[in-house]
């Protein structure tokens, strides 16, 4: 992993951060293909987004800033979330996870920072499984998640169009190891006999 940057904070975001993460997540929205979003957005669309991860419980999200802005430092510098990995009831104890950083604070160990905070967070929290979907090619994506123990389990082929191009999407999990998690009964259903 890289150094871990020690004058950067890490707090949960606020709305007054909202101008900031939206012009981060832009940058990847009309630049990049590592997310498939094809039109920008205003900080007003991107509010209920932000008011969706609580400053407690399993989808959070938390915000890199720099404290010292008086030499036209970049205030915030990136960010990572966990949010719902699907909608329906027994998935609630998964979480998709992601980073996102300005781009001119990317290889500084921010994105490290960051995780390291989520899954700290994450630990008292009813969560067993972290899933992150990594646009391809992101070499700087997936040293990040493997340096955090996850694992690849699958890659969708060709699976969006941008830029007037297909392009892959793998998967990767990571077991959680929650503090909260009720002890596992084996599925009868499962057993071998």
């Amino acid at each position: 992993m890289p150094q871990i940057p020690t004058e950067v904070q890490v707090r949960p975001g606020v709305e007054a951060d909202l101008q900031a993460l939206t012009d981060i997540y832009n940058h990847y929205v009309r630049e990049t293909a590592l997310t498939f979003d094809t039109a920008a957005f205003t900080p007003e669309e991107r509010l209920p987004w932000l008011r969706s991860h609580p400053e407690d419980g399993p989808h959070r999200l938390l915000v890199a800033k720099d404290p010292d802005t008086r030499h036209n430092a970049r205030h915030v510098l990136g960010y990572a979330t966990s949010s719902p990995y699907r909608p329906k009831a027994a998935y609630s104890t998964s979480v998709e996870v992601s980073v996102y950083l300005a781009p001119d604070t990317t290889g500084r160990g921010i994105g490290t920072l960051l995780y390291k905070a989520l899954f700290e967070a994450l630990a008292d929290k009813d969560v067993h499984r972290a899933y992150a979907a990594i646009a391809q090619p992101n070499e700087p994506s997936v040293r990040l998640h493997d340096a955090f123990g996850f694992r690849h389990v699958g890659t969708y082929t060709e699976v969006g169009r941008k830029f007037g191009r297909y392009w892959d999407v793998s998967w990767y999990e990571k077991p959680l190891l929650s503090r909260t998690a009720p002890n596992a009964s084996p599925d009868p259903s499962r057993s071998r006999r």
